[in-house]
């Protein structure tokens, strides 16, 4: 590490400090109609009506699948230590995904173009699967982390597709309920994906958990797509009119 880790955690303070500031900022906004008071109660309600509506059940089941199936988050340490140099590589191997992202990031005026949103969102999952399969037999580090970065990438698309097929296809009413869920499902998934991850590695090896995980998920989400295919045929309401 060229400027040691006071330097790394301090500007990693600051910036979460301007974002922070930036939150608190922002002007408060009143619920239009009727609001209930939040609990288990609420929590249930936004289940429930997820269950009878197959587009958000499945923009939420890709998710899922994506970061428990297919992050390989927990095998770096692993793989750089026993492939690459060490600390070092690892470093490359954890920052990979979010390079991707930042990148797809600032060129992604083309996203809200797409009107077939629910097929962008199941392609861009398995975009996602393909790019860590194939990064997990990668020989050697620099492709591996273009590979997560393509891999950063679409989960970048898939995000925003998500994010936007929620806020465009739920009421007003369970709109925050459903943005618990989606909170709950991008803070828990990638947690147990590491679980799954290091379970894997434990029995079959790293390798083999890397890949397959990747692997799986691209199977599962065409599966998915196939058997339930209101998420695909899912277009924005402005392709409809």
């Amino acid at each position: 590490m060229r400027w040691g880790f006071p330097a790394a955690y301090g500007l990693d303070a600051l910036l979460f400090t301007v974002g922070l500031y930036a939150a608190v900022r922002l002007p408060s906004i009143r619920p239009l109609g009727e609001s209930t008071r939040p609990g288990a109660r609420s929590v249930l309600e936004g289940l429930a009506y997820i269950a009878t509506r197959p587009v958000l059940l499945l923009s939420f089941a890709v998710d899922i699948v994506a970061m428990v199936l297919a992050m390989p988050r927990a095998l770096f340490p692993e793989v750089a230590e026993s492939r690459f140099d060490g600390a070092g590589d690892a470093a490359w191997l954890f920052a990979a995904i979010a390079i991707g992202s930042v990148v797809a990031g600032l060129a992604s005026g083309w996203i809200g173009r797409v009107r077939r949103q629910g097929l962008a969102l199941v392609g861009a999952v398995v975009v996602w699967g393909v790019a860590v399969a194939l990064a997990g037999l990668a020989p050697s580090l620099w492709l591996v982390v273009l590979l997560l970065a393509v891999g950063g990438a679409a989960d970048l698309v898939s995000a925003v597709y998500r994010q936007t097929i929620l806020q465009t296809y739920a009421p007003d009413e369970m709109r925050g309920r459903m943005q618990g869920v989606f909170i709950v499902v991008v803070a828990g998934g990638p947690r147990l994906g590491d679980v799954r991850a290091g379970a894997g590695a434990e029995a079959f090896g790293a390798t083999a958990s890397w890949v397959g995980g990747g692997i799986a998920c691209v199977v599962l989400v065409i599966v998915l797509a196939v058997a339930m295919p209101a998420l695909v045929r899912y277009r924005t309401p402005a392709a409809e009119d």
